[in-house]
Protein backbone atom coordinates (compact mmCIF):
# COMPACT_ATOMS: atom_id res chain seq x y z
CA UNK A 1 0.00 0.00 0.00
CA UNK A 2 0.87 3.48 -0.82
CA UNK A 3 1.75 5.24 2.32
CA UNK A 4 0.19 8.89 3.61
CA UNK A 5 2.17 11.67 4.70
CA UNK A 6 0.78 15.01 6.12
CA UNK A 7 2.02 18.26 6.19
CA UNK A 8 1.49 20.79 8.47
CA UNK A 9 2.43 24.13 7.15
CA UNK A 10 1.88 27.70 4.79
CA UNK A 11 1.46 28.18 1.27
CA UNK A 12 3.57 29.57 -1.51
CA UNK A 13 1.42 31.16 -4.16
CA UNK A 14 4.26 30.58 -6.92
CA UNK A 15 4.77 26.71 -5.67
CA UNK A 16 8.52 27.02 -4.55
CA UNK A 17 8.40 26.44 -0.95
CA UNK A 18 5.84 25.58 1.86
CA UNK A 19 2.70 23.20 1.95
CA UNK A 20 3.09 23.51 -2.28
CA UNK A 21 6.79 22.12 -2.17
CA UNK A 22 5.66 19.88 0.77
CA UNK A 23 3.17 18.37 -2.18
CA UNK A 24 5.66 17.94 -4.94
CA UNK A 25 8.50 16.27 -2.79
CA UNK A 26 5.70 13.77 -1.04
CA UNK A 27 4.36 13.14 -4.10
CA UNK A 28 7.75 12.58 -6.02
CA UNK A 29 9.29 10.48 -3.41
CA UNK A 30 5.98 7.79 -3.73
CA UNK A 31 3.49 8.63 -0.94
CA UNK A 32 0.45 10.56 -0.64
CA UNK A 33 0.15 13.71 0.20
CA UNK A 34 -2.46 15.36 2.78
CA UNK A 35 -2.30 18.87 3.84
CA UNK A 36 -3.55 21.41 6.87
CA UNK A 37 -2.56 24.90 5.90
CA UNK A 38 -1.64 27.28 8.77
CA UNK A 39 -1.58 30.25 6.33
CA UNK A 40 -1.91 31.95 2.96
CA UNK A 41 1.38 33.38 2.61
CA UNK A 42 1.23 36.05 -0.19
CA UNK A 43 5.77 35.24 -1.74
CA UNK A 44 7.17 35.01 -4.88
CA UNK A 45 10.88 34.22 -5.82
CA UNK A 46 12.02 37.76 -4.56
CA UNK A 47 10.09 37.99 -0.88
CA UNK A 48 6.91 38.02 1.39
CA UNK A 49 4.61 40.63 0.72
CA UNK A 50 1.56 39.64 2.99
CA UNK A 51 0.89 36.93 5.97
CA UNK A 52 -2.91 35.79 6.68
CA UNK A 53 -2.97 33.45 9.74
CA UNK A 54 -5.99 31.10 9.20
CA UNK A 55 -7.91 30.48 12.93
CA UNK A 56 -6.16 28.00 15.65
CA UNK A 57 -9.79 26.50 15.49
CA UNK A 58 -9.81 25.96 11.49
CA UNK A 59 -5.95 24.47 12.16
CA UNK A 60 -7.42 21.92 14.36
CA UNK A 61 -10.62 21.29 11.89
CA UNK A 62 -8.63 20.25 9.40
CA UNK A 63 -5.95 17.98 11.46
CA UNK A 64 -8.93 16.14 13.25
CA UNK A 65 -10.57 16.24 9.95
CA UNK A 66 -7.25 14.06 8.63
CA UNK A 67 -6.78 11.55 11.38
CA UNK A 68 -10.12 11.16 12.09
CA UNK A 69 -10.52 9.55 8.65
CA UNK A 70 -7.47 7.78 7.10
CA UNK A 71 -4.34 5.99 8.24
CA UNK A 72 -1.11 9.09 8.57
CA UNK A 73 2.42 6.87 8.28
CA UNK A 74 4.53 10.40 8.63
CA UNK A 75 3.37 14.02 9.25
CA UNK A 76 6.25 16.95 7.96
CA UNK A 77 5.64 20.10 10.11
CA UNK A 78 6.58 23.64 8.58
CA UNK A 79 5.64 26.97 9.26
CA UNK A 80 3.60 27.71 12.68
CA UNK A 81 4.22 31.46 12.41
CA UNK A 82 3.03 32.29 16.28
CA UNK A 83 2.66 30.20 19.54
CA UNK A 84 -1.03 29.97 19.64
CA UNK A 85 -0.39 27.83 16.75
CA UNK A 86 2.32 26.06 17.62
CA UNK A 87 0.03 25.24 21.20
CA UNK A 88 -2.89 24.28 18.67
CA UNK A 89 -0.21 21.75 16.99
CA UNK A 90 1.17 20.19 19.98
CA UNK A 91 -2.17 19.39 21.32
CA UNK A 92 -3.52 17.78 18.31
CA UNK A 93 -0.23 15.67 18.48
CA UNK A 94 -0.59 14.92 22.00
CA UNK A 95 -4.12 13.47 20.94
CA UNK A 96 -3.35 11.55 17.79
CA UNK A 97 0.23 10.89 19.11
CA UNK A 98 1.70 10.20 15.33
CA UNK A 99 4.38 7.87 15.51
CA UNK A 100 7.17 9.69 12.90
CA UNK A 101 6.62 13.29 12.56
CA UNK A 102 9.21 15.67 11.31
CA UNK A 103 9.66 19.11 12.42
CA UNK A 104 10.96 21.72 9.74
CA UNK A 105 11.26 24.91 12.30
CA UNK A 106 10.94 27.49 9.62
CA UNK A 107 11.41 30.87 11.30
CA UNK A 108 12.93 33.12 8.36
CA UNK A 109 12.12 32.86 4.42
CA UNK A 110 15.27 32.49 1.78
CA UNK A 111 14.27 36.04 1.03
CA UNK A 112 15.27 37.06 5.02
CA UNK A 113 11.43 37.49 5.99
CA UNK A 114 10.74 36.37 9.34
CA UNK A 115 8.28 33.69 9.31
CA UNK A 116 7.91 33.01 12.70
CA UNK A 117 7.03 35.69 15.56
CA UNK A 118 9.87 36.03 18.06
CA UNK A 119 8.43 35.61 21.55
CA UNK A 120 7.20 31.91 19.76
CA UNK A 121 10.59 30.51 19.65
CA UNK A 122 10.29 29.41 23.39
CA UNK A 123 7.31 27.81 22.43
CA UNK A 124 8.44 25.88 19.91
CA UNK A 125 11.03 24.62 22.06
CA UNK A 126 8.95 23.76 25.24
CA UNK A 127 6.02 22.60 23.84
CA UNK A 128 5.90 20.64 20.02
CA UNK A 129 9.97 19.73 20.69
CA UNK A 130 9.24 17.43 22.99
CA UNK A 131 6.42 15.60 21.00
CA UNK A 132 8.19 15.03 17.25
CA UNK A 133 10.96 12.59 16.41
CA UNK A 134 13.17 14.76 14.25
CA UNK A 135 13.91 18.67 13.46
CA UNK A 136 15.52 19.54 10.36
CA UNK A 137 17.23 22.87 11.33
CA UNK A 138 19.64 25.20 9.31
CA UNK A 139 22.67 26.59 10.72
CA UNK A 140 20.64 30.08 11.72
CA UNK A 141 17.22 28.16 13.25
CA UNK A 142 19.37 25.41 15.37
CA UNK A 143 21.40 28.99 16.62
CA UNK A 144 17.96 30.46 17.58
CA UNK A 145 16.69 27.24 19.25
CA UNK A 146 19.59 27.64 21.53
CA UNK A 147 19.95 31.04 22.17
CA UNK A 148 23.40 31.35 20.92
CA UNK A 149 25.81 32.65 18.10
CA UNK A 150 25.61 30.42 14.50
CA UNK A 151 27.88 27.36 13.96
CA UNK A 152 30.72 28.16 11.61
CA UNK A 153 32.59 25.03 11.64
CA UNK A 154 31.69 21.08 11.75
CA UNK A 155 32.75 20.58 15.34
CA UNK A 156 30.34 23.69 15.99
CA UNK A 157 27.65 21.89 14.44
CA UNK A 158 27.90 18.72 16.09
CA UNK A 159 28.13 20.40 19.25
CA UNK A 160 25.03 22.14 18.70
CA UNK A 161 23.28 18.78 17.07
CA UNK A 162 23.87 17.34 21.04
CA UNK A 163 22.68 20.28 22.96
CA UNK A 164 19.00 20.39 21.38
CA UNK A 165 18.24 17.14 22.82
CA UNK A 166 16.21 15.54 20.30
CA UNK A 167 16.92 13.71 17.09
CA UNK A 168 18.29 16.21 14.32
CA UNK A 169 19.31 16.23 10.62
CA UNK A 170 21.44 19.71 11.29
CA UNK A 171 21.69 21.06 7.57
CA UNK A 172 25.06 22.61 6.81
CA UNK A 173 24.30 24.81 3.35
CA UNK A 174 25.49 28.01 6.08
CA UNK A 175 29.11 26.83 5.67
CA UNK A 176 29.73 29.03 2.59
CA UNK A 177 33.67 28.34 2.64
CA UNK A 178 32.96 24.92 2.26
CA UNK A 179 33.27 23.08 -1.35
CA UNK A 180 30.63 20.71 -0.62
CA UNK A 181 27.06 20.64 1.40
CA UNK A 182 27.70 18.79 4.81
CA UNK A 183 24.77 18.02 6.52
CA UNK A 184 24.78 16.26 9.61
CA UNK A 185 22.40 13.43 11.40
CA UNK A 186 22.36 13.17 15.56
CA UNK A 187 20.21 10.25 16.04
CA UNK A 188 20.23 7.64 19.02
CA UNK A 189 23.87 9.16 20.42
CA UNK A 190 25.40 8.78 16.58
CA UNK A 191 26.57 11.10 14.41
CA UNK A 192 26.37 10.41 10.20
CA UNK A 193 27.86 13.21 8.14
CA UNK A 194 25.83 13.35 5.21
CA UNK A 195 28.12 14.70 2.32
CA UNK A 196 26.97 15.91 -1.32
CA UNK A 197 28.52 18.95 -3.75
CA UNK A 198 27.15 22.09 -3.46
CA UNK A 199 25.16 23.12 -6.38
CA UNK A 200 26.12 26.71 -7.95
CA UNK A 201 22.22 27.63 -8.49
CA UNK A 202 20.38 30.50 -7.39
CA UNK A 203 17.13 28.48 -7.70
CA UNK A 204 16.99 27.20 -3.93
CA UNK A 205 13.79 28.41 -3.12
CA UNK A 206 11.77 26.03 -0.87
CA UNK A 207 15.05 23.51 -0.10
CA UNK A 208 14.13 23.06 3.47
CA UNK A 209 10.89 22.50 3.27
CA UNK A 210 11.78 19.65 -0.08
CA UNK A 211 13.95 18.08 2.40
CA UNK A 212 11.90 17.66 5.49
CA UNK A 213 8.83 16.37 3.28
CA UNK A 214 10.63 13.92 1.59
CA UNK A 215 12.52 12.67 4.91
CA UNK A 216 8.90 12.19 6.15
CA UNK A 217 7.54 10.78 3.04
CA UNK A 218 10.73 8.11 2.81
CA UNK A 219 10.40 7.67 6.70
CA UNK A 220 6.70 7.06 6.54
CA UNK A 221 7.39 4.27 3.46
CA UNK A 222 9.31 1.90 6.46
CA UNK A 223 12.85 3.24 5.75
CA UNK A 224 14.88 3.85 8.99
CA UNK A 225 15.26 7.40 10.12
CA UNK A 226 18.84 7.22 8.57
CA UNK A 227 18.38 6.12 5.51
CA UNK A 228 15.30 8.61 5.05
CA UNK A 229 17.53 11.18 5.21
CA UNK A 230 20.42 9.82 2.86
CA UNK A 231 17.94 8.92 0.91
CA UNK A 232 15.90 12.64 0.70
CA UNK A 233 19.54 14.29 0.77
CA UNK A 234 20.27 13.14 -2.49
CA UNK A 235 16.72 13.68 -3.65
CA UNK A 236 17.59 17.41 -2.78
CA UNK A 237 20.48 17.42 -4.39
CA UNK A 238 19.09 16.13 -7.63
CA UNK A 239 16.30 18.76 -7.50
CA UNK A 240 18.82 21.40 -7.11
CA UNK A 241 21.14 20.18 -9.59
CA UNK A 242 18.36 20.31 -12.50
CA UNK A 243 16.93 23.75 -10.61
CA UNK A 244 18.17 25.80 -13.90
CA UNK A 245 16.02 24.43 -16.27
CA UNK A 246 13.28 25.74 -14.63
CA UNK A 247 11.92 29.75 -15.57
CA UNK A 248 10.31 30.63 -12.33
CA UNK A 249 10.57 34.49 -11.27
CA UNK A 250 13.29 36.74 -11.05
CA UNK A 251 14.42 36.15 -7.52
CA UNK A 252 15.69 32.84 -6.29
CA UNK A 253 13.58 30.28 -8.12
CA UNK A 254 12.68 26.77 -7.07
CA UNK A 255 14.17 23.61 -7.12
CA UNK A 256 12.73 21.30 -9.89
CA UNK A 257 10.84 18.67 -7.53
CA UNK A 258 10.02 16.09 -10.64
CA UNK A 259 13.78 15.92 -12.56
CA UNK A 260 13.07 12.15 -12.17
CA UNK A 261 9.75 12.63 -14.48
CA UNK A 262 11.04 14.89 -17.30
Amino acid sequence: MISNTLTIAGTDCTGGAGIQADIKAISANGSYAMSVITAVVAQNTQGVQKIQMMPVEMIRAQIDSVFSDVQVDAVKIGMLGNAEVIQCVADALKTYQPSKVVLDPVMVAKSGDRLLDNDAVSALRELLLPKVGLITPNLPEAADLLGETQATTREQMLDQSQRLGIATFLKGGHLLDQADSPDLLWADGQSHWLEAERIATKNSHGTGCTLSAAIAAFWGQGDSLSLACAKAKAYLTGALANADVLNVGHGHGPVHHFYKYY
